[in-house]
């Protein structure tokens, strides 16, 4: 098949509502430009370009989005070169690993929806850590049953699970990818041999560590505060150690990673800081392939991760019960509108503390949670000019009865997520992760380990109900992660996702919205100003235009908060036989295609 360049399209082109016209003027980004990243020419400036001045990138054949421009050009490379989507998302997570080590990596975990172009199937594979089997329900609680505070519980290495990514990349390959294992390891081999340079964002997070955090452990400090002072951006830094990690796995597969030197050392770090993780939870993992959950809006399905991921069932919930609303009609500036967002979004969040967890150890009414007539019901609560004064538990249909209390888990954002589509038609949709920004903090041959395990709920009961998301051994905590793909008519329309912690879902599911309903193009609608209502407080993007709307959104009865909401959403669109794609301006990413 004949390569094409990348296409980019200008301001002229495409109408733009004035909510996401002003985007591109607004949404702050953390020093991003094509001078942060010397090797960056070519094509990919093109798009760093492009993203910057608010504009998709057209193409025609293949299309790679991710959060960083090495590692987007990794998965190029790979589909230029006439591998598939799982090909290229191996070398991409793989060079993210190395160039964005505070969001995901081999240490950590990850969900992914996959497309399958041939038979027009979709699936879904589950990479997500689990506990390690001598963990208890009280794993998080105190000496006299108190839970413990979350930093506490987060730095080292109690709050270390099973990572699951190695294995995703493996299996994944396994079944989807047409290319030789090994070589989709090189560029970041190559990068972490011969340095790469420090990005912005990586130098800024690492200065506003705390003390008794990432400079806590003696291998972590040595890596990223060099001679006692933090690594500054443009600087080059190599890293041997991963390098060496990356040639076993792509020498003897995701083995080299779950048994021996490298498992041993793994092993050792973590219980050396207090953890529980033993060779045994890592000899036994193993990702699994479940259904994928999906969800009526308009004329489309809303397809995502199931449990033990909430995200596609609390990004359906939202979409379902706005689906009865005119919201194209309102538009995107309309408080209205918002406030029908905001309360569907509290609606869906009550349903998601109180029944959403792993599936393989606790019973859900998955099912239920997303069924039309549940929905309907629900939203028979919505008022656009009144916000709800008081937010409760649905009653979904159950196949049995079962009571739960309410969980308490935290969510801290850090994250990356990959979009890809290949020449062949199939589509990627993977949010990957090692949870908190840098993890446990604790670093072994080249990576950091993630803290996944304090996504569980650190309380065991509440109000004598045990929660659905308490510690169990071998159990895989809940998760907000969305990656998602909307089919419409069999065939995928949209691939979509976000990093950003439990605020993912609102970012995933407010991009969907305004490319169906507000008719963004794809990048107008990843860089559209946020509002995000998880818990009653309405969060509104500092900078943008959502703060015009605090008034009215106060005076529909919300309280609201104006902060900085650093999203990372990656979207590819399929429109007219050509891929549309954009990246977030609020992180480094870019979309490329040919």
């Amino acid at each position: 098949m004949p390569l094409r360049l990348v296409h980019i399209a200008f301001a002229g082109l495409l109408a733009a509502p004035a909510f996401a016209q002003q985007a591109a003027d607004t949404v702050t980004t953390e020093g991003t430009s094509t001078g942060d990243f010397p090797g960056l020419s070519g094509p990919a400036a093109a798009s760093m370009e492009a993203k910057m001045a608010g504009e998709p990138v057209m193409a025609e054949d293949w299309m790679v989005a991710a959060a960083n421009p090495l590692a987007v050009q990794a998965g190029a490379e790979v589909l230029r070169n006439g591998g598939t989507a799982a090909d290229a998302m191996v070398a991409v997570q793989a060079v993210l690993g190395l160039v964005e080590p505070q969001s995901s990596g081999l240490g950590g975990g990850a969900f992914l929806v996959w497309y399958d172009a041939e038979s027009g199937e979709l699936t879904t594979i589950d990479g997500r850590e689990t506990a390690p089997l001598d963990a208890t329900p009280e794993y998080f609680l105190n000496d006299v049953g108190e839970p413990l505070d979350f930093w506490e519980a987060v730095v080292g290495g109690r709050s270390v699970g099973t990572p699951g990514t190695p294995r995703l990349l493996e299996s994944v390959h396994e079944m989807w990818g047409n290319q030789e294992w090994a070589g989709l390891f090189g560029d970041a081999i190559e990068l972490a041999e011969g340095g790469f340079t420090v990005s912005p964002r990586l130098a800024t997070l690492v200065a506003e560590e705390p003390e008794d955090r990432l400079p806590r452990f003696e291998p972590t400090a040595a890596y990223f505060y060099p001679d006692g002072e933090p690594i500054q951006a443009g600087e080059t830094l190599t890293n041997q150690a991963y390098a060496d990690t990356l040639r076993a796995i792509a020498e003897s597969g995701s083995d080299a990673f779950y048994t021996g030197p490298i498992a041993e050392d793994i092993i050792a770090t973590v219980q050396d800081a207090g953890g529980l993780l033993s060779m045994t939870d890592l000899a036994i993992y193993d990702v699994v392939e479940r259904p994928a959950v999906c969800a009526d809006y308009r004329e489309t399905d809303v397809c995502g991760m199931g449990p033990p991921s909430s995200g596609a069932l609390t990004v359906g919930q939202i979409l379902g019960m706005l689906d009865s609303f005119e919201l194209a009609s309102m538009g995107p500036d309309s408080p209205q509108a918002w406030t029908l967002i905001g309360d569907a979004s509290r609606l869906a969040f009550a349903d998601r503390g109180r029944y959403m967890a792993d599936s393989d150890f606790v019973p859900m009414p998955t099912e239920g949670l997303v069924a039309p007539d549940y929905l309907s019901l629900r939203a028979e609560q919505l008022n656009p000019d009144q916000a709800l004064t008081e937010v409760q538990p649905g009653e979904p249909v159950w196949d049995h009865a079962q009571l739960w209390g309410d969980d308490r888990s935290i969510e801290f954002p850090s994250t990356s997520h990959i979009s890809i589509v290949d020449s062949e038609g199939n589509a990627l949709s993977m949010t990957t992760t090692i949870e908190n920004g840098f993890g446990s903090r604790l670093f072994v041959r080249g990576f950091l380990l993630n803290n996944e395990l304090t996504d569980f709920s650190f309380a065991t009961h509440e109000e004598g109900y045990p929660i659905a998301n308490r510690v169990e051994p071998g159990k895989r905590p809940r998760s907000s992660m969305s990656p998602t793909i909307v089919m419409q008519d069999g065939a995928p329309l949209l691939v979509v996702g976000s990093p950003g912690g439990s605020r993912i879902i609102g970012y995933v599911a407010q991009a969907i919205i305004n490319y169906v309903d507000w008719d963004m193009n794809p990048q107008q609608a990843v860089a559209a100003p946020h509002l995000v209502n998880r818990f009653g407080t309405y969060d509104l993007e500092d900078g943008t235009t959502a703060t015009e709307l605090e008034g009215p959104l106060q005076e529909a009865g919300f309280e609201t908060n104006v902060r900085d909401l650093t999203s990372g959403l990656h979207a590819i669109a399929f429109e007219n036989g050509s891929l549309v794609g954009g990246a977030d301006p609020r992180r480094e990413g870019i979309a490329l295609g040919e």
